[in-house]
């Protein structure tokens, strides 16, 4: 049995031999690379890393853009007991410091020319850092190449054979595998202790539950340090998977028509892009194509709600999805490459309406929940048992409680060890064995895990109200007019929002309605925009109870950014500073 993730690595390359184990791309096209020469690589890697005096419980930091050499130094690192710290490539060079002191790291690794220049500005000041190594060919002054760091492994292999399996087998299930350090939407980060057992027996019981196999190719794009790519990544090894990477989000339908890969993880912002888009094209197309465009979402949904449901489905009902598929599903679905079995979301709350468009269409998106400190998954829909508005049921080895405010506690074997040098914070969300996950939600009648928000998110208005902003939001972001939002009310009257507008279709429905504009800032402050958009908003939210609807809302002329601060590399709005730095207009809403 596979207890570590240097087993797990040693186990592959001996059962999962294929010319194509992974595949990057150079000069516009995809290279393969083989099991045996990927497992060369983290073998000479680790040993050139021993060489130069890695030991066990070291920290290495991990800074590049996914990649095989990203996976090679995480496994390198793994396989002799060391400690992978990754880091976002979006993090500017004061929150990367952060990282590299206080997880004590003593070797760095780094990938592209424009991240070493981030390294670069901060170099002098890291005093723990022993060793810097880079992906390029040439290197910096006081830097080794990732070539020059083979060669000492390739050198130490011919000393000492067997010494890499023997230093990968002494690896310890309860050993450290790695400190992630989370996107920190409220106070500074945290360093998250996970350990080799945390991950395998996450991989464990979500490959028991989700068909994963050798013969998928797999589309890696979500960053690495984001713990569910790095869990699944994790699990695709396990299983013998082609794994392909993503240029970057830019290239992304690019790299779906090249790689057509059977799965891919994604956040919901992938989706609700995506989805936008084609609701966009067929707005903007004839009388005919929208109604034939509607009938057929009609259709499928029809048909997945019979499917999910275990319901006959009548001869004229298949004959209609059939003509549904063949006339407007699979134009959408030959975007993706054409053979995906399905996707996974995760990081944030999928909208209802997303997840059952996907559906109709013949691609299934199982959405699923979990934090870093759960290594992540807690609950999974499968394709067994599947309800939309769900993140699934609770994976098998993991138990769930609701406490008695709604927050949802999760215990199990992938429970973090804890937070590293926060002892303070580390007790502050353990009860025992028991984790206080910080979000609200129930489980359904039917054992599924309903999420409702985030705790600290919870808004209680002037009048006692509680209300949900996710909820609100997640209705909202699927308007092709609304790129993003963040509602406000905590405190106050009545709920209002921030709203950051889709320009690009905003633009072209004010050129059509001969409204006057220069810039992205003249279109939010035109009194006829904001009336068109609040009234978007009404469309999207009719079903909500009053006090949870829109009254007033502030229009932004720019999307939030990491490096002002406003969000999280995983996307996640850092809703406290936003609020802050907004507060002169938000306040401007409640002055009446």
């Amino acid at each position: 049995m596979i207890k570590t993730l240097s087993q797990l690595f040693l186990n592959t390359i001996k059962s999962y031999p294929k010319p194509d184990f992974m595949l990057y791309k150079k000069e516009g096209k995809y290279i393969p690379i083989s099991t045996g020469e990927w497992g060369d690589r983290v073998k000479y890697l680790a040993l050139g890393l021993k060489d130069l005096g890695f030991q066990p419980g070291d920290k290495m930091i991990l800074l590049s853009e996914n990649s095989p050499e990203w996976v090679t130094s995480d496994f390198a690192s793994l396989c002799l007991g060391g400690i992978t710290v990754p880091i976002y490539n979006s993090l500017v060079p004061e929150q990367m410091k952060y990282i590299v002191d206080n997880s004590d790291a003593k070797f760095l690794v780094c990938s592209s020319p424009e991240l070493w220049e981030k390294i670069e500005v901060i170099r002098n000041e890291l005093v723990k850092v022993d060793h810097f190594i880079t992906f390029q060919e040439t290197a910096p002054e006081g830097t080794l190449t990732l070539k020059e760091v083979f060669e000492k492994g390739k050198a130490l292999d011919q000393k000492d054979r067997g010494l890499f399996e023997k230093t990968a087998l002494a690896v310890k299930p309860d050993d450290v595998a790695s400190i992630i350090y989370t996107s920190g939407t409220t106070g500074l980060p945290k360093g998250v202790l996970l350990t080799h057992d945390n991950f395998m027996s996450n991989i464990t019981e979500v490959l028991n539950i989700v068909d994963i196999t050798e013969k998928d190719t797999v589309l890696s794009f979500l960053p690495l340090p984001h713990v569910l790519e790095r869990m699944v990544t994790f699990a695709y090894i396990h299983q013998g998977c082609s794994i392909a990477y993503a240029e970057s989000l830019e290239t992304l339908g690019e790299n779906l028509l090249e790689v057509r890969p059977h799965i891919m993880v994604n956040v919901p912002r992938v989706l609700e892009k995506i989805y936008a888009k084609v609701i966009d094209n067929v707005l903007a197309s004839s009388s005919l194509k929208r109604k034939i465009f509607f009938w057929a979402v009609k259709v499928g949904k029809e048909y997945g709600k019979k499917m999910l449901n275990k319901e006959p489905i009548s001869g004229a009902l298949k004959f209609k999805r059939k003509v549904a598929y063949k006339l407007v599903f699979s134009k959408i679905v030959a975007k993706t490459g054409g053979r995906v079995r399905f996707f996974v979301s995760g990081g944030a709350a999928l909208a209802r309406d997303i997840a059952e468009f996907f559906y109709a269409m013949g691609i299934v998106v199982l959405e699923g929940y979990g934090l870093t400190e759960t290594s992540p998954v807690i609950s999974v829909n499968t394709f067994d048992n599947l309800k939309f508005g769900t993140v699934g049921k609770v994976i098998p080895g993991v138990e769930v409680k609701i406490a008695e405010d709604g927050e949802i506690l999760a215990k199990g074997p992938n429970i973090m060890k804890g937070y590293y040098k926060m002892d303070a914070a580390t007790a502050e969300v353990m009860d025992g064995d028991w984790f206080f996950t910080g979000d609200i939600g129930h489980l359904d009648d039917d054992g599924f895990l309903v999420i409702t928000d985030r705790k600290k998110d919870i808004i209680v208005t002037a009048g006692g109200k509680n209300v949900a902003p996710q909820q609100i939001e997640n209705l909202v972001k699927t308007n092709p007019y609304i790129s993003n939002i963040v509602v406000i009310g905590d405190q106050r009257r009545f709920i209002s929002a921030l709203v950051i507008p889709e320009y690009e279709k905003l633009e072209e429905y004010a050129a059509f309605n001969k409204i006057a504009f220069e810039s992205h800032a003249d279109l939010a402050a035109n009194e006829q925009i904001i009336s068109f958009i609040e009234s978007e908003i009404d469309r999207m939210t009719s079903s909500l109870a009053s006090y949870e609807k829109v009254k007033k809302i502030v229009l932004l002329d720019r999307e939030f950014e990491i490096d002002k601060g406003e969000i999280t590399p995983s996307m996640k709005v850092k809703r406290n500073i936003v609020e802050d730095k907004y507060n002169k207009e938000i306040n401007k809403l409640y002055a009446d």
